[in-house]
């Protein structure tokens, strides 16, 4: 039996739809295999949001090229979007594939190979967790054209899933034995508005959170304009909807911001912020912060790390500034110094360890539910779990808690993750 393996950098996104393919694949009568050499067939999903990233696909592309000398290299995802010219450079590349013709990939290899397959890709692409946690894409794309990003000219105009078809597939994955869903989404907040009749993220809330639906949903990435009022008193009252949103700020700074074309301010996120704590005092508030962005002086530096600093977040996910080509921002003056930005995406990873310890620590000695996964702790063998507030725990138990929803207390912290037990001691 012929076989396949997928290789994926860049987001949850990415991730999703690499494991559509794979889905797409094994049904065709392929196997995935478990070594990276011997393959059939490689398909390398790539990303191009940073230098890094880019860089890090080629890589991908380079090693699957000498571990597997007689496959088909099959290259797709936002860098085969944007630089296909580069690609081409890349000697043992057999096919390039944008992302609108992703889902296709199986079909496309059936018609190389002659062989028995469908595309049977789902309209809304599902990453398996485990079978405790689901993945599911529910929205492509991106109109918003902030200056410093390459991802709406590699994966074009904003479209979403149909209702009905969310609903049907969030269905399908209780059926199949998961208990959270995870929506994702290019710009998960612009949900439904190209839908007709046009419809919205908080709609859809309302619908999933349906008592007969799946236990648990958890946004993926929101903007700090589209996370309304309307979807944090859902969150809030619901008691299905997880207390956990990832937010991407980037600057803290108004003028940055504005130049970054970013509609919002840091009096609006502050706003935001202070009305999640008020309504969820255990929301996990992770936020994004994009370091170096031309023009960013040292005052415009200390504004994003004092407003950070100031308020209730619970984590960062800190990257630099990368020109992209084809961007406004890749053309501006004032280019900030790589020395500059290393030095102040380490101020701020150092900023958001500190706040995440003191989050964990904050829960310390409150109870909470927790989602038990598959597989156990590999140093210490604990089971592992996670909280709707995105905590990570270890607990001791047997095997038939996994899957389930376990109330517990939450100990002590050790390392990254928290120590707990059940709140009536047995499991």
């Amino acid at each position: 039996m012929p076989e396949f393996i997928t290789t994926t950098i860049g987001c949850k996104v990415n991730q999703c739809e690499s494991e559509s393919i794979a889905k797409s694949m094994i049904s065709s009568g392929w196997t995935e295999s478990v070594d990276k050499t011997g393959a059939d067939v490689c398909i390398i999903n790539t990303c191009t949001v940073t230098q890094k990233a880019s860089m890090q696909s080629r890589q991908a592309i380079r090693q699957a090229i000498r571990s597997n000398p007689e496959a088909l290299i099959i290259v797709t995802g936002c860098y085969a979007e944007t630089e296909p010219d580069e690609l081409n450079k890349i000697g043992g590349i057999s096919l390039i594939i944008g992302n609108k013709e992703k889902e296709k990939i199986a079909e496309i290899i059936k018609s190389v190979f002659e062989s028995r397959a469908h595309s049977g890709t789902p309209a809304p692409a599902v990453r398996q967790g485990g079978r405790t946690r689901a993945f599911l894409k529910i929205q492509d794309g991106c109109d918003s054209f902030c200056t410093y990003c390459i991802v709406p000219y590699a994966r074009g105009k904003s479209r979403s899933v149909q209702v009905q078809s969310v609903i049907e597939s969030v269905n399908a994955l209780k059926k199949a034995g998961y208990r959270e869903v995870v929506l994702s989404g290019i710009h998960l907040g612009k949900f439904g508005q190209d839908l007709f009749p046009a419809a919205t993220l908080t709609e859809l809330l309302e619908l999933i959170t349906n008592p007969s639906l799946i236990d648990r949903v958890r946004l993926s990435s929101i903007e700090p304009n589209e996370l309304t009022p309307e979807i944090i008193k859902l969150a809030a009252e619901s008691g299905k909807i997880c207390h956990h949103f990832h937010i991407p700020l980037q600057s803290g700074d108004n003028g940055i911001l504005k130049r970054m074309h970013r509609p919002y301010s840091r009096e609006y996120f502050k706003d935001l912020v202070l009305l999640i704590k008020e309504s969820m005092p255990d929301a996990a508030i992770g936020v994004d912060i994009l370091a170096g962005f031309p023009g960013e002086t040292d005052d415009a530096f200390r504004n994003t790390y004092s407003l950070i600093e100031e308020l209730p977040v619970s984590y960062l996910h800190v990257f630099p500034f990368s020109a992209r080509k084809k961007t406004p921002a890749f053309d501006y003056p004032e280019q900030v110094p790589a020395s500059v930005i290393k030095e102040r995406c380490t101020q701020m990873r150092r900023l958001g360890e500190s706040k995440k310890a003191d989050f964990y620590q904050k829960a310390v000695g409150t109870v909470t539910d927790i989602l038990i996964e598959e597989k156990r702790d590999e140093k210490s063998g604990l089971l592992k779990g996670i909280s709707s507030n995105y905590i990570s725990v270890l607990i001791a138990g047997n095997e038939r808690i996994k899957n389930r929803i376990v109330k517990v207390r939450i100990n002590k912290v050790i390392g990254k993750s928290a120590k707990v037990e059940t709140e009536d001691g047995k499991i």
